[in-house]
């Protein structure tokens, strides 16, 4: 039986905020980081800009185990300040890798916090290494910030020194950097990643991942940054810098809308609760079927469900109730008994589908284990027919954009037919978005093109060398095989 996490890891937050005037800005990242936290749950941080003076904390857990009362109090007011959320793609799982991370150099201090994956990670940090410098951590966030530095030297300002970088480093990133004078956002040329400003009454700016954090903090949404604009915010004002702007196609990570990003939230122009509804609308179009109910997997499945229920004049119902004090069952990795988590985490309403023929709605099946124990949850409660529908194409490629997604062989759409996976998962019928369809979600935003690459293979930069794998995770997994006895292997293969 396969015990690994069946649903996809998010991506990270992150979350900025400038003032001209020393206030709490800490407990306005702690806010902003909480409506974050479905981005990332191994670990978060903050750094604080008092005067420039930048003092950091960051650690593994929760935003609400890792700031208690009494760390925001010693991290103090300030005039600006970033925060991250983090689940990391690249580089192992310990506090070391945490962000933000703060740099030290000759002309300052920075603290930086990414979102997003790069292509050319390795590459660059070999190159720096191989120049003298030393890493502290294994993400290619802290190779990000030296790009920064190494440019920082030679040019007038940060600004500069972040446009510069842009030119070298490749791949997803959404950027808050914070100078002793100025707080900058930066979104690479193709827009994988979200990123968004806005104001609040008392004249602070807030840059945040998704716009639902400036809600938190009660900012006023003023608009998306544009892929490849690096936003400057000091005393002097807002400065716009668009050399990177226009250089490469759009590329949002489509998956933003499907999963990624919070249903009150606005993506690029489109707000994600509306383009999940039109997911259901889409599915119920292409794969209708005859059935009493519809009901949506929680939580990224119920819109869809919505949307679905309305095109096809099914009945909506409410199918699961979910436990909202357990933590997300694909979070921690090398959890066991991950079976027993998920009837904890849901439990279906046996008097809204016993006897039903049920259409079932989700967001995507990955390997399939978790989609089998969810459909056997629902035959358990009494269902009569239970018919799967998921608001995204089948997962065909690795993602090396920032989604956990990094070998075919973890893919089920890549070894069964459809018919073949409705069978291995328990429904009566199986049907999913279409990749012809699945762009269609984000109609009237101001994005023209998405990155699609996991449902396609279709990447719209060079694939990484070694696959994208983190290169100190591979040598620990060479380890393991080598350190490996014969009841491992044995066991391994019951």
């Amino acid at each position: 039986m396969i015990t690994d996490s069946e649903k996809l890891h998010e991506e990270c937050g992150v979350f900025g905020v400038f003032g001209s005037e020393t206030t709490d800005v800490s407990s306005t990242v702690y806010y902003g980081l909480f409506a974050l936290q479905h981005r990332g749950q191994e670990g978060c941080g903050i750094a604080i800009n008092d005067e420039g003076v930048i003092t950091s904390y960051k650690d593994i857990g929760l935003v609400n185990d890792v700031f208690t009362h009494d760390v925001l109090k010693k991290l103090g007011e300030g005039n600006m300040a970033i925060g991250h959320v983090r689940y990391g793609t690249t580089g192992s799982n310990d506090r070391n890798n945490v962000q933000p991370i703060v740099v030290n150099h000759v002309k300052g201090r920075m603290a930086l916090a990414h979102n997003g994956n790069l292509v050319n990670s390795a590459d660059l940090r070999e190159k720096l290494e191989l120049e003298g410098s030393i890493f502290h951590t294994t993400s290619d966030t802290e190779v990000i910030s030296y790009a920064i530095t190494k440019e920082r030297i030679n040019c007038d300002s940060i600004e500069e020194a972040v446009n510069r970088a842009m030119y070298k480093i490749d791949g997803a990133y959404s950027l808050v950097v914070m100078s002793p004078a100025k707080l900058i956002a930066a979104r690479d040329p193709r827009g994988f990643r979200p990123l968004c400003y806005g104001k609040t009454e008392d004249g602070r700016y807030i840059v945040a991942s998704e716009s639902c954090a400036l809600d938190a903090v009660s900012a006023k949404f003023i608009r998306d940054i544009d892929p490849g604009e690096i936003v400057v915010f000091n005393d002097e004002g807002i400065t716009s810098i668009r050399d990177h702007c226009g250089t490469a196609d759009s590329a949002l990570c489509i998956f933003e809308y499907i999963y990624f990003a919070r249903p009150d939230s606005r993506v690029d122009g489109v707000n994600v609760h509306q383009a999940r509804i039109r997911a259901g609308e889409l599915l119920a179009k292409a794969h209708p079927v005859d059935a009493d109910i519809v009901i949506g997997v929680p939580d990224s499945g119920l819109d869809a469900a919505v949307g679905y229920a309305r095109a096809s004049g099914i009945p909506y119902g409410i199918g699961f109730i979910k436990n909202k004090y357990i933590g997300r069952t694909f979070i921690s990795p090398g959890q066991e008994s991950r079976e027993d988590k998920v009837k904890i985490k849901l439990n279906p309403i046996s008097e809204v589908v016993k006897g039903k023929r049920i259409v079932m709605i989700d967001d995507s099946i990955v390997r399939g284990t978790t989609s089998a124990r969810i459909v056997r949850l629902v035959r358990e409660a009494g269902a009569k027919e239970v018919h799967v529908r998921i608001s995204a194409p089948p997962f065909v490629s690795p993602c090396y954009y920032g989604v956990d997604i990094d070998s075919k062989d973890k893919l089920i759409a890549c070894k069964h037919t459809i018919p073949e996976i409705a069978e291995i998962i328990g429904a009566d019928s199986l049907g999913y978005l279409s990749r012809g369809d699945v762009t269609k979600l984000a109609d009237g935003g101001s994005c023209t093109g998405f990155c699609c690459a996991c449902f396609d293979g279709e990447y719209p930069t060079s694939i990484p060398k070694g696959n994208g794998k983190n290169k100190f995770e591979q040598k620990i997994d060479k380890t393991k095989k080598k350190s490996k006895t014969k009841d491992d292997t044995n066991e391994e293969q019951q």
